[in-house]
């Protein structure tokens, strides 16, 4: 029996089907919305990226319209409260399930790089949160915001970065695994 191969599948179920009625919940509820609202997108959703004019730029929409201000900060205390951790355990759950880190790449590694790989998760759950805080504090109304408006652009990179990186470990390790003999 491979390492993590206990953890049951309906678990994985469970979280994905949790992980897009939150993502449903947020598109539907707030961003769809928000973007009806203002004819702009949300910031968290720019994959590319953006950059401190931008934050800005928001700032100054939301201060004109209370409700894309009230639609965003409910979002923020709605389901991006839930979303990030439900994703960084259905991460966390697949590196474990996939097995030691090795294996991944037919070659014993550092413990040190092992251990890594597992907390990439993690580091995608923080810069996830670190982004709905820098958002919180940027485009609300205390000293703070101009700190939060720079810091913005950079947890939003991170949060990006940190989960296609998963992805490509995951989408490698399956097509490693699919691709080699089972060895039962």
């Amino acid at each position: 029996m491979k390492a993590g191969s206990g953890i049951p599948l309906w678990i994985f179920t469970l979280l994905a089907a949790l992980c897009l009625a939150v993502l449903a919940w947020t598109t539907f509820g707030f961003v769809v919305p928000f973007k009806h609202e203002t004819g702009q997108a949300v910031l968290d959703t720019y994959f590319a990226g953006y950059d401190e004019s931008a934050v800005f730029h928001v700032q100054k929409l939301l201060d004109e319209n209370e409700t894309a201000a009230r639609l965003l900060s409910a979002m923020y205390f709605g389901p991006e409260l839930i979303f990030p951790a439900l994703l960084t355990a259905l991460l966390f759950l697949a590196f474990l399930r996939l097995g030691p880190v090795g294996a991944w790449f037919g070659r014993s590694l550092h413990p040190l790089v092992g251990r890594a790989v597992y907390l990439l998760p993690f580091l995608y759950g923080l810069a996830d949160y670190g982004e709905n805080i820098s958002s919180l504090i940027a485009f609300g109304d205390g000293g703070s915001a101009s700190l939060a408006a720079e810091l913005l652009p950079w947890m939003t990179r991170l949060k990006f970065a940190s989960l296609a990186i998963c992805f490509i470990l995951l989408a490698r390790l399956a097509i490693h695994r699919w691709l080699s003999p089972r060895q039962d």
